[in-house]
């Protein structure tokens, strides 16, 4: 009887470790599951981190135009390739980063006009403006997941994302 009493033993330690285990697993199952419910990005280091809003004025000149921008900011620490990420206004205009490396803790401008690339200020080449003074800009990753989104109303903007 002591080899069933051991099997049974080792059976019910078996059976323990196992409960054990997928208890510790049901949190994180059930979290993932909240997210693919919510059909949202998993948290981004990338941000929408300030606007500047055109004038509605008749000046197309790119000075005026390179006036209107969107600063995408990585508040994390390490590096983010932006290949693919989208910024889009209210009415679907869109920007699509091409391959562009933006360093941990710093931004870039996406300027409306015209004018060369550089680390801290791109330019989508537009030869009319694009942020009204109420407008939303929203950021997608390459994969077209909301990173984050910004909208405002003429005064004060205020977030979304």
């Amino acid at each position: 009887m002591s080899a069933s009493l051991a099997t049974r033993r080792f059976v019910a330690a078996f059976l323990a470790a196992g409960a054990l285990v997928g208890a510790a697993a049901l949190p994180a199952a059930a979290d993932d599951h909240g997210r693919d419910r919510d059909h949202r990005a998993p948290h981004s280091s990338v941000v929408i981190s300030d606007v500047q809003y055109g004038t509605g004025g008749r000046d197309r000149s790119d000075r005026a135009l390179n006036r209107e921008w969107v600063e995408v900011e990585n508040t994390g620490r390490h590096a983010v390739n932006l290949r693919g990420f989208t910024l889009t206004d209210r009415q679907g205009n869109r920007y699509r980063f091409s391959d562009f490396r933006l360093d941990g803790r710093s931004s870039v401008k996406v300027h409306t006009g015209q004018g060369r690339d550089t680390r801290h200020d791109v330019y989508q080449d537009r030869r009319h403006q694009i942020w009204d003074e109420r407008d939303t800009a929203t950021l997608r990753d390459n994969r077209g997941n909301v990173v984050d989104s910004d909208s405002w109303n003429g005064r004060r903007h205020h977030r979304n994302g």
